[in-house]
């Protein structure tokens, strides 16, 4: 059996083209994904719009306060708008998720065929080269992480933009004495982002390669479970499990450690932020600084929350992403694979033998066969009957150019025989019946079946 390498999880190496290859899986779509951006879009920004009539909605309290007269009709009027506001919001927003789900699996459907379509013209090479833990987990783990990036992360990152861009705009038109201390604070949350995601990124890596080891071999083991048995190989394969899992039990401990003390930091960051703002544009208001009012600060205050959600909510989503876009890669990856190509021109016929010896095809079942042989040089056909004489003459063979597995390997099997191949594991037992088939081609040397080249 040749080599089979053990996958490694990695970050895309590729990223805009394998993106701009996903987006072309949705054909037929443009219509829908337009109203995808365009829901987001008002959805985001009914947030926004939503947090600014909070400043009228208080300045209306606070001069009732003052003058000891409550404009009633403009407090249910701005009370109304933002009813509105926040329904349609509500509605885009499942609208567009409706939409991106459709949007989703019906990608991942087409990348689905695609990838099986293109596996079952692949040689047998490439499923001797690969475990089936690592092809399987092509089906399983790398398409639905695709799926929740398509159906979550696209529209998140779209809303996040949008809201970000708005959110600093009104913050800056509100107070730009302010904003310089969220500028500050946001600094701040991105050094910490940056220093946890990293070291949270190469821990999921390790993770992922740890249980796709894991998986490769479980599913190994439980195909070859008689073997074990029969060779009291028990203690063995428990002490390599045991080995395996300790590395994902500490591969795990090492990337959740990091992931899970993020949020926390995160929100702690994020709740003295709030506080910093509260007291500095409460002092701002009492002292009459910059124009600042109750309601400003109370809407501020709301811009500040929603100014940092979506900072958190992209430094959730980014490692996802990464992880999604490698395991894209690797199924484009498997789909571009050169497939096989059907070269053979000799064919198996039903085939009439005469009392002479001569052969005709017959286009019924006879019980006998023939090979039929077409010579390309001057357009004639014979038909050789089909008698089980194999011949490997001088044979040379490696999985891998630089390692020749069978050296000048010469046998034959005459029709009728039973011959038996017998060796230690690695000997070229497997490899010797692979090319009998004709599973791989032999680079020197000839196989002939009744004295003729398979190849």
């Amino acid at each position: 059996m040749p080599p089979r390498k053990q996958r490694v999880m990695e970050k895309p190496s590729d990223m805009f083209p394998t993106i701009k290859r996903i987006f072309s899986y949705m054909y037929g779509f443009r219509i829908h994904f337009l109203f995808v951006v365009i829901g987001v879009i008002v959805s985001a920004s009914a947030g926004i719009v939503g947090n600014t009539l909070l400043k009228p909605l208080f300045d209306n309290i606070e001069d009732a306060l003052k003058t000891g007269t409550w404009d009633r009709s403009a407090f249910l009027h701005i009370l109304t708008v933002m009813a509105a506001v926040y329904i349609l919001g509500a509605g885009c927003t499942f609208m567009y998720q409706r939409l991106m789900m459709r949007i989703s699996t019906t990608t991942l459907m087409r990348i689905r065929n695609d990838l099986f379509i293109k596996m079952e013209s692949l040689p047998i090479r490439f499923f001797d080269k690969h475990t089936h833990g690592e092809l399987m987990s092509l089906y399983t783990n790398d398409t639905d992480t695709l799926r929740e990036m398509l159906s979550n992360s696209v529209a998140q990152f779209i809303s996040s933009a949008v809201t970000i861009v708005g959110v600093f705009t009104m913050m800056l038109i509100y107070s730009w004495q302010l904003t310089i201390v969220v500028v500050v604070m946001l600094f701040l949350i991105i050094r910490v982002i940056g220093f946890i995601g990293s070291r949270s990124g190469k821990g999921f890596i390790a993770q992922q390669k740890a249980l796709g080891a894991a998986n490769g071999y479980i599913e190994e083991l439980i195909d070859g479970q008689k073997v074990v048995k029969v060779f009291c190989h028990e203690s063995e394969a428990t002490a390599e499990f045991d080995r395996l899992n300790e590395e994902l039990c500490n591969a795990a401990t090492r990337a959740n450690t990091f992931a899970n003390i993020l949020m926390p930091i995160m929100n702690n960051l994020s709740y003295l932020h709030y506080a910093v703002t509260a007291i500095i544009g409460g002092i701002m208001t009492v002292k009459g600084w910059g124009g600042m009012s109750v309601g400003t600060v109370v809407s501020y205050l709301q811009f500040t929350r929603s100014f940092s959600q979506p900072i958190t909510q992209v430094s959730q989503q980014l490692n996802s992403v990464l992880t999604a876009l490698a395991g894209a890669e690797r199924i484009f990856r498997v789909i571009d694979e050169e497939p096989e190509t059907d070269e053979g021109y000799v064919t198996l016929v039903n085939a009439d033998v005469a009392a002479d010896g001569t052969i005709t095809e017959s286009s019924s079942r006879t019980g006998r066969w023939a090979w039929k042989h077409p010579h390309q040089a001057d357009g004639t056909v014979t038909y050789t009957e089909v008698k089980g004489n194999v011949e490997l003459d001088d044979v040379y063979f490696g999985y891998e150019p630089e390692k020749t597995v069978l050296n000048g390997i010469s046998l034959y099997a005459h029709a009728g025989q039973k011959i038996a191949f017998v060796g230690s594991t690695g000997a070229g037992k497997t490899t010797i019946t692979n090319l009998i088939n004709r599973f791989y081609d032999v680079p020197d040397g000839k196989i002939r079946y009744d004295g003729i080249n398979i190849n």
